[in-house]
């Protein structure tokens, strides 16, 4: 993975919890049948319309409920490059770096439009838009958890730094 990701937006509003990300009723079935139902409490269409790569632009307290990481993974699952918030739930956040979601909080999205051209500089903390011209700071990733995002998440990285196989 490079330190930088590019990709069309689709955008959302605030308090996105995780029974919104990933429906509780879907838990049961492969985490590739349950992406097909990702966040369709607010967009019947949303798993049909993302392409591998989009990166998903949210407001204030994406992530928040409870700790199930299915949330993150029908993400990942549907090609989703990364995640771009005002600021998300301390947990949803980490879960996203351990699966090797990247997540960047700028602290406030309002001039990122849906379908918008943007890329993410993780190492700066950068995302500039490529549609509007225009570029805005938030959280830079420290190294480390670039890597892990890298490596595929926490328990390749780990494995990766240990020698062993994943």
């Amino acid at each position: 993975m490079s330190s930088s990701i590019k990709g069309r937006v689709w955008k959302y509003g605030d308090n996105i919890n995780t029974d919104i990300i990933s429906p509780g009723q879907y838990m049961s079935l492969p985490i590739e049948k349950q992406a097909l139902h990702a966040m369709e409490a607010i967009d019947a269409d949303f798993s049909k319309k993302v392409k591998p790569g989009d990166i998903l632009v949210v407001g204030d307290n994406f992530g928040s409920g409870s700790s199930r990481e299915t949330a993150q993974m029908v993400l990942k699952e549907l090609g989703i490059g990364a995640i771009v918030g005002n600021f998300f739930a301390r947990i949803f956040f980490r879960n996203a770096i351990n699966i090797g979601l990247p997540v960047v909080e700028v602290g406030n999205t309002s001039s990122i439009d849906e379908g918008d051209e943007i890329e993410i500089f993780l190492l700066e903390g950068k995302i500039k838009n490529h549609t509007k011209g225009t570029e805005i700071s938030g959280t830079k990733l420290p190294e480390h958890l670039i890597d892990m995002v890298s490596a595929g998440g926490l328990e390749p990285y780990l494995a990766k730094r240990m020698g062993v196989d994943a």
